[in-house]
Parts: structure tokens; sequence; C-alpha cells
């Protein structure tokens, strides 16, 4: 099975672009997760929003042109939650989790706290109830998959500048440290089941051509919970696809 997550900054950017439509060709994945769709679903049309071969899942934002996440999957899947159980954090359009055979799929388009200390404080409630709610889920005993734009590189390794970021948001000790509590919970990055050196980023800024230099940042994310980790097969990270400031990653199950 191949899950493909990917920040598109704008689903009708990327499809007039034509790069969307080369992913469902020529990647076929049998679900996409896309983050930052920026549309209310009636305002995509043809096979923007209903892939041929897909069923389509949103999410949206009231405030048009913000926010948003979507999710392709070539099965139909048996329910939808918009919001996690403690409840308020579904009004952004930033959680779809959807519910597959083997597991639960958390498509998510965490908060950005660059703003202001609020927009911070709501990034950091908002990771705690993910955090919360997933776990929850696999003491439950269902098998959970966290993929989505996390808005916070990890490590060291996770960004081409650590010292000149280490008072901004997206790298700040707090932030970290939540992917440290996500992992001591009993989940896998999976990017770095196979890959353990730096070097390897998932967003670039565009206005600096950065893309161009591979000044970048890891943080777009495939988490899974422990008894999901033997069936992880790939993690790559999609970096000769274009269309967005992000690219995609992807993950492989057997």
């Amino acid at each position: 099975m191949k899950i493909l997550s990917w920040n598109v900054n704008g689903i009708r950017a990327v499809a007039r672009k034509g790069n969307l439509q080369e992913v469902f060709a020529n990647v076929q994945p049998d679900v996409l997760c896309l983050q930052e769709t920026k549309a209310h679903p009636d305002q995509l049309t043809g096979t923007i929003r209903h892939p041929k071969g897909y069923f389509s899942y949103f999410s949206w934002a009231e405030k048009k042109g913000y926010s948003g996440v979507a999710t392709f999957s070539r099965d139909e899947v048996p329910s939808v939650r918009k919001d996690f159980t403690e409840p308020h954090f579904g009004d952004e359009g930033r959680i779809l989790i959807t519910e597959h055979p083997e597991f639960l799929l958390y498509n998510i388009y965490f908060p950005n706290g660059k703003a202001s200390k609020e927009r911070l404080g709501y990034k950091m409630a908002f990771y705690e109830a993910c955090l919360t709610d997933a776990v929850g889920q696999v003491d439950s005993g269902k098998n959970v998959i966290i993929c989505g734009d996390v808005n916070t590189a990890h490590t060291e390794l996770d960004l081409s500048r650590p010292k000149e970021n280490a008072k901004v948001s997206g790298f700040l000790p707090e932030e970290r440290a939540w992917i440290d509590q996500l992992i001591d919970a009993g989940f896998a990055d999976t990017f770095r089941i196979f890959e353990k050196n730096g070097g390897h980023y998932s967003w670039w800024d565009l206005k600096s051509r950065a893309r161009d230099r591979n000044v970048g940042w890891r943080i777009d994310y495939f988490f899974v919970n422990e008894a999901l980790v033997d069936r992880v097969t790939a993690a790559p990270i999609l970096t000769d696809i274009y269309g967005s400031d992000h690219c995609p990653v992807c993950l492989e199950l057997r």
C-alpha cells in the first residue's frame, strides 16, 4: 500500500500547473492526503474534486482561501472525522481522520505558530489534542498513521540552519519536545527508520529560491504506531515532484 502526503499550498494552483494530475498518473497512490488546499469543495470541479478511481473527502475552513485538507482513497472509507475527541480543533479545516481496514489515517495540517504568542499557544494545544486522540485510539486496539505538515523540524538534522532558527517557531524547544512525546508514546518517524543523516528536506522558501540550494526544513512526516513499524517498507521524500513550496512524502506498507 502506498500513501502520499503533500502540502500543496493551494489545490487549484497545483492542479493548474498539472502537478496534481501527474502525481495521480505517475505515482498512483492508494491514498493521497493533501494539506493547505485553500478551497471549499464547491470551488472545485471535475477531476480535481473527484479524481477518477478515487473517493474524495474534504475538510475546510469557514474562511475561504485558508487552510483545508483533502484525502483521496481508492477504497471508500466507512467513517470520517473532522475533529479530535477534544472538540473545537476542527474549525479551521485542519483534520481528516479516515477509517481504513487495518488503521486509522490522520491527515493533519498542523498550525503555524509564527504569527503571535496566541497562535503558538493554539498550535501547542492542537498538538496535545492530537496526541491524546491518537494514543487513545492505539490504547483501544487500533493502528494509527499520522501524516501531514507538522510545521516543526524535529532535530538539527531536519533543517539547514538550526542555529539561526533556534528561537523561531517551527524549531522551538517546546515544539520539538512534542515530537519527542509522540515518539515516546510509541510512534515512529518512518523516514528515520531508513535515513539517519541530515540534508533531507520537504519545504523550501520560494522567495529565496532555497530549493535550488537545498536550504530547507523537513516538516512533513509520516508517524506510525509501534505495531505497524514492521510493515513499513519505504518512506521516501519525493523531491522530484514540484508545484508547491513543499514536496510530497510517502509511506509504503506491506
